[in-house]
């Protein structure tokens, strides 16, 4: 069956902040200027904001610029920030870091605790309003490309397609989505946007991207440990000192807690479960109190770009940009990257306005990365690049350099640093093997308080069609038993917080093979990222599939 096609001025991959931020942008200039701009959004979720994770702290600054009049339009930015406590913990205690010592950066005074899925959900609201196209459920799944090699527009993914390739009854193929730009906004990770930061070149000379594993559980909390407005986070226990994370916690109105757990994925031990050290945090003195009588309604997880400035690829190739998270935008140490990912959108959309206005189309678009260079954006992430490369030095030296560095800046010495620190090698090279690194004993979960995979991700609502072609795909099918389980004892079945992946006697008695349980995958990307030899390929699934998070 042909596919059939549609067309459009611009066309965004992504229904987050970055790519709803983009649309809404594009349609006040067009409004601004008398203009018609045809703007579609494709978001493979179920809905906007199905797939949405963040902690949320959210600075207001982008949201200020894109609607000055956000409060009275009811922008869903409903907590203000009253609260804010940074602990060290050790197995049994908690020491707080004295708020006048914090580099003011990393305060969060004049921000918002939100749902980012339902700020997005309230975008998407906006953008509709205005004339955007909007299509949840529908999964970009290919770059198509001109004859000049640009790109012009994507295709959706065939859907009722059979595990074997056949057709089922309810075959539907592709649409292809032809536009004059296309704006990359698929967050971290984004396959596509692997595909062209490869196919053009954008990552050569630059540095590799850092990432961390994000893990979050939303509870209900008992009236009495409610406090709408405290932000509470911590480092220390129960990582070790050489493995960068730490916590996060965030009452929100209605007795509702957001909870989480961030890695850093250049850890070394393979034995290491990021989900489960997640669980183990919550148990610690100073914190297990706060979920007495509580109940937990839903559980995520998300990869972050964790590396800054030094890891930001090159961000227009011929046909198009990326925006957003898709090219790293995250500012680390301040925990936030929503606001620099509206504020990218913003100015690649500006971007885009300029050259349609000027009757060009499918070349690249210079002035995005320019603008970029003068914006905050750029200068919020140089005070901070030499942060997390300096946390290869473990916590305490690292979060001590890192300080410093803010601190300078803050106070205009930033020329007393004028370095940029390297990252060196990227996450996947960091695993020592197994027979090297001490095991790690983690308690059984008790259904209470802490919880085991499978039933986490049933309160995450992923759903996937179970007769489809395989998303999570095995560039060599030897690689698992014959590298990562010889020699790191099999990381995957731990680096997944999903139980993707298990190690099983295989039926023919031949020994252990790997198990893939795709329908779990909640689409975090982390085996995409931390697999020792790169060999899974994290593709897109159908369109609609994977976790529908409410108000994460």
């Amino acid at each position: 069956m042909q596919r059939e096609a549609m067309e459009f001025d611009v066309v965004i991959v992504g229904g987050g902040p970055a790519g709803l931020s983009a649309a809404i942008r594009l349609k006040q200039l067009a409004g601004e200027n008398g203009r018609e701009v045809s703007v579609c959004v494709l978001e493979k979720g179920s809905e906007i904001g199905a797939h949405i994770l963040s902690g949320a702290i959210i600075d207001p600054r982008a949201m200020v610029e894109l609607f000055p009049d956000w409060q009275a339009k009811g922008a869903p930015f409903d907590v203000p920030v009253a609260h804010d406590a940074f602990l060290v913990l050790t197995q049994s205690g908690a020491r707080r870091i004295p708020h006048w010592t914090l580099p003011p950066l990393m305060r969060n005074h004049g921000m918002y605790i939100v749902s980012l899925g339902n700020v997005c959900r309230w975008l998407a609201q906006q953008a509709e309003a205005m004339g955007v196209e909007i299509y949840p459920g529908f999964a970009a799944a290919e770059i198509l490309y001109a004859e000049n090699g640009a790109v012009r527009g994507v295709a959706t993914g065939d859907m009722g397609v059979a595990k074997d390739g056949s057709h089922k009854a309810e075959y539907q193929p592709g649409m292809e989505l032809h536009a004059k730009y296309t704006l990359l906004a698929e967050g971290c990770r984004g396959s596509l946007s692997e595909e062209l930061m490869a196919k053009f070149g954008l990552r050569d000379g630059i540095e590799p991207q850092k990432y961390g594993i994000g893990i979050k559980e939303l509870w209900q909390v008992a009236p009495e440990q409610a406090r709408p407005g405290h932000v509470l986070h911590s480092q220390g226990w129960p990582l070790d000192a050489k493995t960068g994370g730490g916590s996060f916690l965030y009452h929100l109105a209605d007795n509702l807690l957001s909870v989480g757990f961030v890695v850093h994925l250049n850890y070394e031990n393979p034995h290491l479960s990021p989900y489960d050290e997640f669980q183990r945090f919550k148990t610690h003195p100073a914190i297990r109190d706060t979920f007495a009588g509580g109940k937990r309604l839903a559980y995520g997880a998300r990869a972050i770009n964790e590396g800054g400035l030094q890891s930001v690829p090159r961000l227009a190739f011929p046909g198009g940009a990326l925006i957003g998270c898709t090219a790293g935008f995250v500012n680390l140490p301040r925990i936030k990257g929503s606001h620099n990912a509206m504020k990218t959108g913003m100015l690649g959309a500006e971007a885009a306005f300029a050259a349609l206005a000027a009757g060009r189309a499918h070349d690249t678009l210079a002035s995005y990365p320019e603008a970029f260079r003068k914006s905050w954006v750029y200068a919020e992430l140089h005070k901070v690049r030499n942060v997390k490369p300096g946390l290869r030095w473990g916590m305490w030296q690292g979060s001590l350099h890192g300080g410093i560095h803010m601190w300078l800046n803050d106070l205009g010495l930033g020329a007393l640093v004028p370095w940029t620190l390297r990252h060196g090698k990227p996450d996947h090279e960091s695993l020592k093997p197994a027979a090297t690194m001490p095991k790690i004993a983690y308690p059984k979960p008790d259904g209470i308080l802490t919880f085991d995979k499978l039933s986490s991700v049933f309160v995450s609502n992923t759903n996937h069609e179970e007769d489809q072609p395989n998303h999570l795909q095995l560039r060599d099918a030897s690689v698992p038993v014959a590298i990562n389980l010889a020699l790191y004892d099999g990381p995957e079945q731990r680096y997944c917080p999903a139980g993707v992946y298990e190690f099983v006697d295989a039926a023919d008695g031949s020994g252990r093979r790997l198990q893939i349980n795709a329908p779990n995958c909640v689409h975090c990307k982390t085996c995409d990222i931390k697999d020792p030899r790169q060999n899974i390929h994290w593709v897109t699934p159908e369109g609609g599939g994977g976790p529908n998070y409410p108000a994460m």
